[in-house]
């Protein structure tokens, strides 16, 4: 009686503790969730975007005006509000009589000129009302990424449906060094950019190796964009993108496919994600992480 006591006080023990891991391991992916939500929702996320303007040289109005070089057709805008003045490698902005914005949070006014972009001032904020803009540039194109702080994409925003948590799409990883310094990587623009690669990681999934190009930007942590089979059926066509720890001095790390994020294309056509490169392209479906969102 004594022994069998014993071991149901010992199964007891490992299912409680078992169900504890568990439990934790789910609360944290909940919780990254929860961070990754208020991020999309933040004035710099990408549930508010409502336009991005490529500008050619010279001077592009905005405004709702028909005919504007960069309209944004919305009632409450103005007709026009003022202008970009693209030259060289720097955009400046004028104001159009009677209308001011802010830069940076302070208010200019009058049509003197200010410069809102150059290679040494970038990541430069403009406003008006409740409506934000900034200059970006992708290789040889320059552009304003509009956004409307009161977006409907925003204000309706419901939430992302998920794939159940799952721990079995957690693995471990080793890296490896990469043949070359530099990943090719398109974006949907139809531009390939050379970037930084940390090497190829390599885990196994079903005892069938496979494998995923790293791309290193120079954050915490690694970046990868890959697909699966589930991509264009369950999840977004174009791929999603995943991070994972930096490995230690044996190579080794993990990659956690229930923290697998859509990119910023599945939410706004106004986005320029990168595509996922050939060999990163998996063979097998991942049933794990963000499912598809929207029609973008």
């Amino acid at each position: 009686m004594k022994k069998i006591l014993y071991t149901l006080l010992l199964l007891n023990f490992f299912f409680s503790a078992h169900a504890q891991k568990t439990n934790s391991y789910t609360k944290s992916i909940n919780d990254w969730h929860k961070a990754r939500i208020a991020d999309l929702k933040t004035p710099i996320g990408w549930l508010n975007l409502e336009g991005l303007f490529w500008l050619h040289k010279g001077t592009n109005t905005l405004g709702k005006k028909e005919g504007s070089d960069c309209r944004y057709d919305n009632a409450a805008f103005p007709a026009v509000l003022g202008s970009f003045i693209y030259e060289g490698d720097s955009v400046l902005w004028m104001n159009s009589a009677n209308t001011a914005i802010k830069v940076n949070g302070v208010l200019v006014n009058g049509i003197n000129p200010v410069k809102v972009f150059s290679k040494e001032e970038q990541a430069i904020t403009m406003s008006w009302s409740h409506y934000t803009w900034t200059i970006i540039k992708r290789e040889d194109k320059v552009g304003v990424r509009f956004r409307n702080l009161e977006a409907k994409t925003l204000t309706g925003f419901k939430g992302i449906e998920r794939f159940k948590i799952d721990s079995n799409w957690r693995f471990k990883a080793t890296m490896v060094a990469p043949s070359q310094n530099v990943l090719m990587i398109t974006n949907v623009l139809g531009q390939t950019t050379p970037t930084k690669t940390a090497g190829k990681l390599l885990f196994n999934i079903n005892n069938k190796e496979y494998s995923l190009d790293v791309i290193d930007e120079g954050g915490p942590k690694l970046f990868i964009v890959f697909a699966d089979e589930t991509a264009g059926k369950t999840t977004y066509g174009a791929g999603r993108f995943i991070e994972i720890p930096k490995p230690d001095a044996l190579g080794n790390t993990e990659i956690d496919f229930n923290i697998a994020y859509n990119p910023p294309c599945a939410f706004t056509a106004f986005a320029t994600c990168p595509l996922p490169p050939a060999q990163n392209r998996l063979k097998i479906a991942i049933p794990a992480g963000e499912k598809n969102y929207g029609n973008h």
